[in-house]
């Protein structure tokens, strides 16, 4: 033993004093020949990859002898109760209920359009006029007509009244004037068909038909007229949501080409399955002040059927299945600094949304989760933490 002391102190002493002919780096760089510095770079590399080899055998019996080297390293979040909303994912397409081509009652020469595009229009408000084709003034001499028979009738009335004539005479003269009455009020209604009127308040969308143009009854299109204050968005919804889908529920609404979002409601709801695709009919009452939304523009809905207000939320993706198809995860007990046991247990879960799923039991408020490493442990496996 000290023979051996004193010979690795010898060697020491003449290393550092460049004894024993060996030189130093120093020594060789000083020297300047080519061959000393090339043999002693070559010696340099093999004492390089001798240390290498050894530190590796050194961690290798480290690792084997380390008691924490088989303990499995995991994440963890802690189970908090939350609100949970689940939400039906539609698309559906906006309409409104005032949107009209308006075609001519009457048949004949478009005469006059009193319109243009963009114009603002009140109920009521004369749009267009065709040609009467003289009704016109077949109204004038009934009315003329009228007139006489009204006088006729009033005298006859005075005189009967007076026992003077006829009852025949009198009646004969009520009945002409009633008559000629009915007539004229007839003739107005078909005269007031040549005139064309908004049937409710809106926009003048499109002028269809140029005035001079020979329409038909109910078939020539003369103008579009929209009113763009009662939106509304119509959606097919599957059967399977009838039960939660209702009236008042909450609808978020995305119109992809506007890049805008809002918060409405469902205001109907239809009362009859369609059997071709196994629907109802929803519709969603959207504000539209800024007038920015248009009939047939697309919308995305989420539409919420499902709440949650104390629902425990995990990653699906933690979730494994036993033979007996079973859900399980697991949990930490005997939590000591980053040192935990982990326990499986058994789950139930109930709604999912996108990546996460709601744990209806088996799970508290406060329970620590493995997150990272959950499929790699067993139960009562020490583990340890590495983040939270």
């Amino acid at each position: 033993m000290k023979y051996s002391i004193l010979l690795l102190t010898l060697s020491i002493f003449l290393t550092s004093c460049g004894g024993g002919g060996e030189k130093t780096v120093d020594g060789v760089i000083e020297s300047g020949d080519l061959v000393a510095l090339q043999k002693k770079k070559d010696e340099l590399t093999t004492q390089q990859q001798e240390i290498h080899d050894q530190l590796k055998q050194l961690d290798e019996k480290i690792d084997e002898l380390n008691p924490e080297k088989n303990i499995p390293l995991i994440t963890a979040f802690t189970a908090k109760d939350t609100v949970f909303n689940h939400y039906v994912e539609l698309q559906g397409s906006v309409e409104t209920k005032q949107n009209l081509v308006i075609t001519p009652e009457m048949g004949g020469i478009l005469k006059r359009v009193y319109v243009k595009e963009g114009d603002k229009v009140s109920k009521g408000q004369l749009l267009a006029s065709v040609d009467d084709g003289g009704m016109g003034q077949q109204l004038a001499q009934m009315q003329v007509q009228a007139d006489l028979a009204k006088t006729t009738f009033e005298r006859q009335k005075r005189l009967w009244d007076q026992k003077i004539g006829s009852e025949i005479q009198y009646l004969q003269a009520k009945s002409n004037f009633e008559g000629q009455q009915n007539a004229i009020n007839s003739m107005k209604q078909q005269l007031g068909k040549a005139s064309i009127r908004a049937p409710f308040s809106g926009t003048i969308d499109d002028v269809i038909t140029e005035q001079g143009s020979v329409v038909a009854p109910g078939q020539t299109p003369i103008m579009r007229l929209v009113n763009l204050s009662d939106m509304y968005i119509q959606t097919d919804v599957p059967e399977t949501y009838i039960t939660n889908v209702k009236t008042g529920k909450d609808v978020e609404v995305m119109f992809p080409v506007l890049n805008k979002t809002m918060d409405a409601k469902i205001r109907q709801t239809g009362d009859f399955i369609n059997p071709e695709n196994r629907t109802f009919k929803v519709e969603i009452a959207v504000p539209n002040t800024d007038k920015t939304i248009k009939p047939n523009l697309t919308a995305r809905l989420k539409i919420n059927d499902y709440t949650n207000e104390k629902a425990i939320l995990i990653p699906q993706s933690i979730i494994s299945e036993n033979a007996d198809g079973e859900q399980y995860i697991y949990i930490l007990e005997n939590s000591e600094g980053q040192k935990a046991v982990a326990k499986r247990v058994i789950i139930k879960t109930g709604i999912s949304q996108g990546d996460v799923i709601e744990v209806l039991s088996g799970l508290n408020d406060g329970d620590q989760i493995i997150e990272e490493g959950a499929r790699s442990v067993k139960d009562g496996q020490t583990v340890k933490i590495i983040s939270y």
